[in-house]
């Protein structure tokens, strides 16, 4: 379930000038109360807890970040244009580019009401809420793919999308490499060998997992989808095989299975094969192999993990969640090795 905790030291920013700059747009007098949510390894996200209102702010977190990463501009349009052909995303509330408030750009949304689920499920939670939460994480990602995609025509780069993503990922996996993970040369090779062209393009998620959906299971519907950082047009099938990166069966290899951060494994979830085939079959797609995919899937999240993984050994992040990232690292790769090599 959501996990909220006091702000962490590096992590704290004048409320009282933030609240100055939020408050003619909310039409609230007194400053906020101010947590955390401790999920999440990117951008920084905080629960503002007015009187009679609760908002969510996400900034970028502090220290050496990734050109293209932690974009609250680049963020906030995607869910502004979406929000009206996709009702899962958050209602957006403004976003702040004058660096005197915060020391960067964020932005503040609605908070969506309901039941965000990290690494288990609680007590009690019958096979038809599972049910509901696995129909309702494929449908939407199926509808999602299925948006006008011209939303975010500045996003498009057009045909390629294949090509330019395993030669990306590669290139920051290598500026990121730490002595302690492996340098997946022959890795890398492999996907630039057996990069397929693309699929199609169409509004892709890039993270999408349980713990990024809201559920409002009394009314077995789907409440708001959220992250959106990674967001962008690109190829279906990616973005698929980039979710499943963080499925873990019931039946995977401990070193794997210790990696699970949602509730995949529970009975009434599907399996990986299966969640791509209800997604094919819902979307109308083909796939004969989705080994290029699942592959890259696993390959994508190494290099994230990665990134943070080389600031947390910098010194630029202290988040005592980051410390067994490393480990983290070498078990995606050496999967990702052995289901391609």
């Amino acid at each position: 379930m959501i996990e909220l905790s006091a702000v962490r030291q590096e992590d704290r920013f004048d409320v009282a000038r933030m609240h100055q700059w939020l408050s003619p747009l909310i039409d609230q007098s007194s400053a906020p109360e101010v947590e955390q949510f401790r999920s999440g390894a990117s951008n920084l996200t905080y629960l503002l807890r007015y009187p009679n209102l609760e908002l969510v702010l996400r900034r970028p977190p502090v220290g050496t970040k990734a050109i293209s990463a932690h974009d609250m501009r680049r963020e906030f349009l995607i869910q502004s244009r979406l929000k009206p052909a996709y009702g899962w995303v958050p209602q957006m509330i403004a976003l702040c580019d004058d660096h005197s408030v915060l020391g960067s750009d964020f932005y503040v949304m609605e908070r969506v009401v309901g039941q965000i689920f990290r690494r288990d499920v609680p007590q009690g939670l019958g096979a038809d809420d599972v049910s509901v939460m696995a129909q309702r994480l494929i449908s939407g990602l199926v509808q999602l793919h299925a948006v006008d995609s011209s939303l975010l025509s500045e996003l498009n780069k057009g045909s390629g999308y294949v090509a330019r993503q395993v030669a990306g990922w590669s290139e920051r996996y290598r500026n990121a490499l730490t002595d302690d993970v492996p340098k997946a040369h022959e890795l890398i090779r492999w996907l630039d060998t057996n990069k397929p062209s693309d699929v199609g393009s169409c509004i892709i998620h890039g993270d999408w997992r349980i713990d990024n959906m809201v559920f409002d299971l009394q009314n077995k519907r789907l409440a708001g989808v959220l992250d959106w950082e990674l967001a962008t047009v690109g190829d279906p099938l990616m973005d698929l095989g980039s979710a499943l990166a963080y499925w873990v069966d019931s039946d995977d290899d401990p070193a794997f299975a210790s990696l699970r951060r949602q509730p995949s494994n529970v009975q009434g979830m599907p399996s990986r094969k299966e969640f791509v085939s209800s997604y094919l079959k819902l979307s109308n797609r083909q796939c004969d192999d989705f080994t290029f995919y699942e592959v890259f899937g696993l390959f994508r999240l190494a290099v994230i993990i990665q990134q943070i993984w080389a600031r947390y050994r910098a010194g630029a992040t202290t988040n005592p969640a980051f410390a067994g990232f490393g480990g983290a690292v070498n078990t995606l790769i050496d999967r990702a090795q052995a289901l391609a090599l």
